[in-house]
């Protein structure tokens, strides 16, 4: 008995010591004992900076003005004269498609024009054999007339030169009637013969520009397909490569901030190992949203992005040192070149300004609830949920203690942004790191300010996670 009362001593020793040394360590993580919790945090402070908002979208590179070539009629190339990258004028003949069918067709519409003219002369000769016999019927007609009154013939033979002429009448008329029907076939027939001459006429292209050849599909002996009621065979483009602009889409977020006529920065993937960087200005912004015309409501996606067409001109001023040490029928830029657009949406310079990393969100407290007449007298299950109000803040480092302040930002880069209110120019407030500031940190919390040794190992953690 002795024995088990000693083991029970010693097993209750040892637990009242685990409950002390967990007490212990507990009250001072809570810092009810010694020295209280703090928050290692980075600091920064409020000061104007110039800042410029800007959009960033990617896009290819095309010529301003470019043409597609594609022919009215069908048949086989037999003479192309011009190359991929050959400069062009406008009326410059191009390429031939071949006419022997086209020339056989407007023989037989001229032999058509020719037939009618000839039916029209002969439908004109028998109008005047017509109006010959209508006078021979018409003399017949008064003399017997004469002689039927004077009881000299009778009532039949009288009726039958009557009879003879009313049909003279009736054929002067319908020769006339011939004559304008013929007169219509001859114009049926050159209209024909002028489709003809225009069909002939399309198997020989000609520039309708001038500029670059700048894509070329097709070659002698193909044959191509056209008609002039559709596009046929894409045959080639022509492109005046001294003007290009570069085709992006911007997200329905940003689209709102970016006007005609805004600056931008482009950076062509082909001169990036260079640095080198051109103007632009924007030119043109889609309306409708791209892929929305070939698109319906059960097909779009709820996940789809919107986005919309942007055209940036690439202003000529920002290369023209590279087309002076080039050929002049080499232009710096190629259709179909990737490129990055920075669109410069608005600048503002000295304005008071945070790090951008120091801005985060919190709850705040919800909005009382405003009972309308039918609500009242509501039980308490069917009330109205109340909304939280999100709203911006910083934390500003007063005697060692974060203090939450609501502000109101403006505009921001890729590193500050605006402060409208809130905070003044010179206050100490916290810039980082990011999950103390958008997540842990509150109101009232001890902070202190970071070793330099944790911040480098801080950054070489995040070099590494990139």
């Amino acid at each position: 008995m002795a024995r088990k009362s000693s083991n029970r001593i010693w097993w209750i020793t040892g637990g009242v010591l685990v409950l002390l040394v967990a007490g212990l360590f507990g009250a001072k993580q809570a810092g009810l004992i010694g020295k209280p919790k703090t928050t290692e945090v980075e600091y920064a402070t409020v000061k104007r900076n110039d800042i410029i908002e800007r959009v960033t979208a990617s896009g290819k590179v095309q010529p301003e003005v470019e043409v597609k070539l594609s022919p009215d009629v069908s048949g086989e190339i037999i003479s192309l004269n011009v190359a991929e990258g050959d400069s062009v004028v406008k009326g410059q003949l191009l390429l031939k498609i071949r006419p022997d069918n086209y020339e056989s067709l407007m023989a037989r519409a001229q032999a058509s024009v020719n037939s009618s003219k000839a039916n029209y002369e002969q439908t004109k000769a028998m109008v005047l054999q017509a109006e010959s016999r209508l006078v021979q019927a018409k003399a017949n007609y008064e003399r017997n007339k004469k002689l039927y009154n004077d009881k000299v013939i009778s009532a039949s033979d009288f009726e039958t030169f009557d009879s003879n002429y009313a049909v003279a009448q009736q054929d002067v008329e319908s020769a006339k009637a011939n004559v304008s029907a013929a007169l219509f076939n001859i114009k049926n027939a050159e209209a024909g013969m002028r489709d003809a001459a225009e069909n002939l006429r399309k198997t020989t292209i000609f520039a309708p520009v001038s500029g670059i050849i700048s894509l070329l599909n097709v070659e002698v002996g193909e044959r191509v397909v056209g008609t002039s009621q559709m596009a046929g065979t894409e045959m080639m483009r022509i492109a005046n490569l001294s003007n290009m602009e570069v085709r992006v889409n911007v997200n329905e977020n940003d689209i709102v901030r970016v006007s005609i006529g805004d600056t931008a920065e482009i950076d062509v993937d082909a001169y990036s190992a260079s640095g080198r960087k051109f103007k632009g200005i924007v030119k043109e912004i889609a309306n409708t949203a791209a892929g929305a015309a070939t698109s319906t409501v059960t097909t779009v996606s709820a996940d789809a992005v919107t986005e919309f067409q942007v055209k940036v001109k690439i202003l000529n001023e920002s290369f023209s040192d590279l087309m002076s040490t080039r050929n002049k029928k080499a232009y710096p830029f190629k259709p179909g070149m990737t490129a990055s657009v920075e669109i410069i949406t608005e600048r503002k310079n000295g304005v008071v300004s945070v790090p951008i990393a120091a801005v985060t969100t919190r709850n705040n407290t919800p909005a009382e609830e405003v009972k309308t007449d039918e609500q009242a007298g509501t039980d308490d299950s069917k009330k109205p949920k109340k909304e939280a109000v999100i709203k911006e803040v910083v934390f500003v480092d007063v005697k060692g203690k974060a203090e939450m302040r609501e502000v109101k930002t403006g505009i921001s880069d890729f590193e500050n942004i605006e402060i409208v209110s809130g905070v003044k120019e010179g206050d100490q407030i916290i810039s980082g790191p990011y999950i103390v500031v958008s997540k842990n940190l509150n109101a009232g919390d001890l902070v202190e300010k970071k070793k330099e040794e944790e911040k480098k190992d801080d950054k070489k953690s995040n070099e590494k996670t990139n």
